[in-house]
């Protein structure tokens, strides 16, 4: 190699790692923005109770697949750690849902608070073959309405979470 394409392809080397760098601070620069402007519509997330009667579905294992706002499933919520997927255990009492996420912070949506709950083909950048991820719809103390979704790891028990709100 002489010197003239070795310089040359330091110099895009150079260029190509610049410009990667750019990309990536602009991306962190747009999800800040992005929780910025969510903070106010999401608000707080309602309290953990402190105790649950029995479960009318026993415990889910799966994947948290992340929040939209309703009804746009590409709508990311970002705010605190709700745009972070995650394994999850979901399961369903009288008073509620639990959504118990390893390394972050577990979701409580109130029984009162749920409007829907579907099976759906995809969900923030999660798609599917078949309807695999089961939506939540719930309003948030805010008012705002999200979609909470979870990719079950058997997903034969979803009937029984689309029946409960039937």
């Amino acid at each position: 190699m002489n010197t003239g394409t070795l310089v040359t392809s330091l110099v895009l080397a150079v260029v190509i790692v610049v410009a990667i760098g750019l990309l990536i601070r602009a991306m962190m620069r747009g999800w800040r923005r992005r929780a910025q402007r969510q903070v106010e519509l999401i608000g707080k997330l309602p309290p953990l109770p402190d105790t649950v009667s029995q479960t009318i579905i026993p415990p889910m294992k799966g994947l948290y697949v992340g929040c939209t706002l309703a009804p746009h499933w590409h709508d990311r919520v970002v705010v605190g750690d709700l745009g972070y997927r995650t394994k999850a255990v979901l399961t369903r009492f009288p008073e509620g849902i639990m959504v118990q996420r390893s390394g972050a912070h577990s979701i409580w949506i109130p029984a009162e608070s749920v409007t829907a709950i579907r099976a759906e083909r995809g969900m923030v950048g999660k798609a599917l073959t078949h309807e695999g991820i089961l939506a939540i719809r719930w309003r948030l103390p805010s008012g705002t309405e999200i979609d909470t979704g979870f990719r079950g790891d058997d997903r034969t028990k979803y009937d029984r979470w689309l029946e409960e709100v039937a």
